[in-house]
């Protein structure tokens, strides 16, 4: 399966940014910190992402990052297009040139899979995530050390 860390860590990020959007704008280095992903890759991927039209960033102090529409209307599947990213199960890209330039015995059965994937997590809406209880109980978890860490460095001084 060739969902690589690129397609897993945009969507994380946009789960992370559904989760913490109220009124204000979140951080890259919010994510950064609460998702263990380098702020410089989440440059990369957030350039992608507001191309594609998935956010919007707001400038000045207390700027960042917001969803560009509702929840519910954005897909997981396009957040892995947005970053370049293509759910392929087959050897060949979808080419059909996997032995000898020709067709392989399984081609079809790994295509059919590939669109299987892209069926489902075009089902799927941040929506759909952050309603979870697995995902928010997570979520709670992330933001509950991120106020440790910020309580003892600020004790330790």
């Amino acid at each position: 399966m060739k969902l690589t860390t690129k397609g897993r860590y945009a969507v994380t990020a946009m789960l992370d940014l559904a989760l913490h959007t109220s009124e204000n704008p979140v951080s890259l280095a919010e994510i950064s910190e609460r998702q263990d992903i380098s702020l410089s890759y989440l440059e990369q991927l957030f350039a992608k992402l507001r191309k594609a039209g998935l956010v919007v960033s707001m400038r000045g102090p207390g700027g960042g990052y917001q969803l560009n529409g509702a929840p519910q209307d954005i897909v997981i599947a396009d957040i892995i297009s947005a970053v370049d990213e293509h759910v392929d199960a087959t050897r060949c890209g979808g080419l059909g040139d996997c032995q000898d330039h020709k067709r392989c015995l399984t081609h079809d059965l790994w295509m059919d899979l590939s669109n299987q994937i892209r069926v489902f997590l075009s089902d799927i809406t941040l929506a759909d995530m952050t309603a979870r209880v697995e995902v928010r109980e997570t979520a709670a978890r992330q933001q509950n050390k991120r106020i440790d860490f910020t309580t003892q460095h600020s004790h330790s001084h």
